[in-house]
């Protein structure tokens, strides 16, 4: 999912462009899906798989003539607030995408973002490909960003969430 934040009479609009599904995961109605689970547990995160999920993409990027893209502690708290929302789900979802987005612009003057999530594979290199076979995930890895976050987190079951924040 991106979504493309512009400056108009110093009033922030917002556009989407392209809607991302993965797994099947279509994109929902933006809502205040927060305030329906009031205490969203924090899982930890498997650190290991996110700086390996990081270094994969600016490999990828690299190898085609991008610049890599540089690690951003906001997008990554926001990311990983978005893996315990999706947790708590028990299910992949771009739910509340716009006020990821918003609040990243807000803390970093942000023009666009975008985000990949996934669910379910057991490597960073599996997340990876995943996210490369498919043509919109592809897409927003290859755009041009300039920072980014992963967030890698596991649910009870030992299954892992994996949601990845870009920003220009």
């Amino acid at each position: 999912m991106k979504l493309k934040l512009n400056s108009v009479n110093r009033r922030v609009g917002y556009t989407f462009l392209v809607c991302l599904a993965l797994l099947s995961t279509a994109c929902t109605k933006e809502s205040d899906a927060l305030a329906e689970i009031p205490n969203i547990p924090e899982a930890e995160n498997v650190v290991e798989v996110e700086q390996e999920l990081i270094t994969v993409v600016n490999n990828h990027r690299i190898s085609i003539g991008y610049a890599a893209l540089q690690y951003s502690p906001i997008a990554h708290e926001y990311a990983n607030k978005h893996n315990d929302y999706m947790i708590a789900q028990g299910d992949l979802s771009h739910d509340n995408f716009s006020a990821r987005a918003s609040g990243i612009a807000a803390e970093v003057n942000a023009e666009y973002v975008g985000e990949n999530v996934a669910k379910d594979y057991d490597t960073a290199s599996e997340a990876f490909q995943g996210w490369l076979n498919s043509t919109s995930h592809k897409k927003t890895m290859e755009d041009e960003f300039t920072h980014t976050a992963v967030s890698v987190k596991k649910d009870a079951s030992g299954n892992f969430y994996f949601t990845q924040l870009f920003y220009r």
